[in-house]
């Protein structure tokens, strides 16, 4: 039995927060994301079992990660924190945290593009499957709106596009714009994160520039670009002496709504550091990987070879003293 009410097709809750009530099961009316996330996790098993099928071997790691990620996004939209998100703005916050800067990870690190293009039959004609994904991955669109500078841009407008414009009351009006609220936020952050951590294939990974910047170095800065954006972001959401908007105007079983908001604040002040450790290490664990693959690769072609390149190089270096002992015989 739910301690909750209903109030028109949007559900609001009717006692006080607690965990235990807020991670309680109970989702919207229409539990469109529920829904969504729901077929996205029985969509990529199926993939997973075809390959299995196959002898095609998928990373368990990858399947936790989806997993987890679709888990992250049912907890926030199919629990009772979903109504208490519409009560308190620190419970939306909490929302909003989860859904733009930890689900996309756990999603992205799923590679759901690579399970995809591994699936998908090649086929003979031009314009089969895996061709159609691969051309709108590599498509001018999708360049533009990868582009480092675009994306970052595109994160940090959820923050302050949203919350210091009246697009946050107009959205939390309704349950539409609620569900397109919380898509958004999934979206922007899948797209944020696809190339830092660069699991799946990419504009970026294509590009034929002759001149390019390491990747790793791109990596980094997009990592710490938004760290100083979100931290000003919560600084003033928390000194504010007025509310940011109008829908948690009322104050909800005796907490003060400015108080409220200043709680809001410290979470997304406070929640920009998981993700940041997160991607750090991950990160880390590429280039130890990258190394130990390149290690491999040098070892076996030393063994085919007698290590060729080693005697080529002391070879140069003995050219090099030849020469340097020719120069002082000459001199003297």
């Amino acid at each position: 039995m739910h301690e909750h009410g209903m109030s028109g097709v949007m559900w609001h809750p009717t006692l006080p927060p607690t965990f235990l009530r807020v991670i309680d099961w109970h989702p919207q009316p229409i539990p469109i994301i529920v829904i969504v996330a729901a077929f996205g996790l029985v969509l990529y098993l199926f993939c997973v079992w075809l390959l299995h099928r196959r002898g095609v071997r998928w990373p368990i790691s990858r399947l936790i990660w989806w997993t987890l990620g679709i888990a992250t996004v049912i907890l926030v939209d199919g629990t009772a924190l979903n109504g208490y998100g519409m009560a308190l703005f620190s419970m939306h916050m909490i929302q909003h945290m989860i859904l733009s800067m930890l689900s996309p990870i756990l999603l992205v690190l799923g590679a759901p593009i690579t399970l995809m293009l591994r699936v998908l039959p090649a086929g003979s004609g031009r314009w089969n499957a895996r061709r159609v994904i691969l051309a709108i991955v590599h498509s001018p669109v999708m360049r533009v709106l990868t582009n480092p500078v675009v994306t970052t841009l595109l994160f940090l407008m959820s923050l302050y596009g949203l919350y210091f414009t009246p697009a946050f009351d107009w959205l939390m009006s309704t349950m539409w714009g609620h569900n397109l609220m919380f898509i958004h936020f999934v979206a922007i952050g899948m797209l944020y994160f696809w190339n830092i951590f660069g699991v799946d294939p990419s504009p970026r990974t294509s590009s034929k520039r002759k001149v390019r910047i390491d990747p790793t170095v791109v990596q980094v800065f997009e990592i710490v670009a938004t760290v100083p954006f979100h931290a000003f972001f919560g600084i003033v959401v928390m000194m504010s002496t007025t509310l940011l908007t109008d829908f948690y105007h009322m104050p909800m079983w005796g907490i003060d709504p400015l108080d409220d908001q200043f709680l809001g604040g410290g979470i997304a002040w406070a929640f920009t550091e998981i993700p940041t450790l997160i991607m750090l290490g991950v990160l880390v664990l590429k280039w130890q990987r990258s190394d130990e693959r390149l290690s491999r690769r040098l070892d076996r072609q030393a063994a085919r070879d007698g290590d060729a390149t080693l005697r080529d190089y002391n070879a140069y270096l003995a050219s090099l003293a030849e020469v340097d002992q020719r120069d002082q015989r000459h001199r003297a």
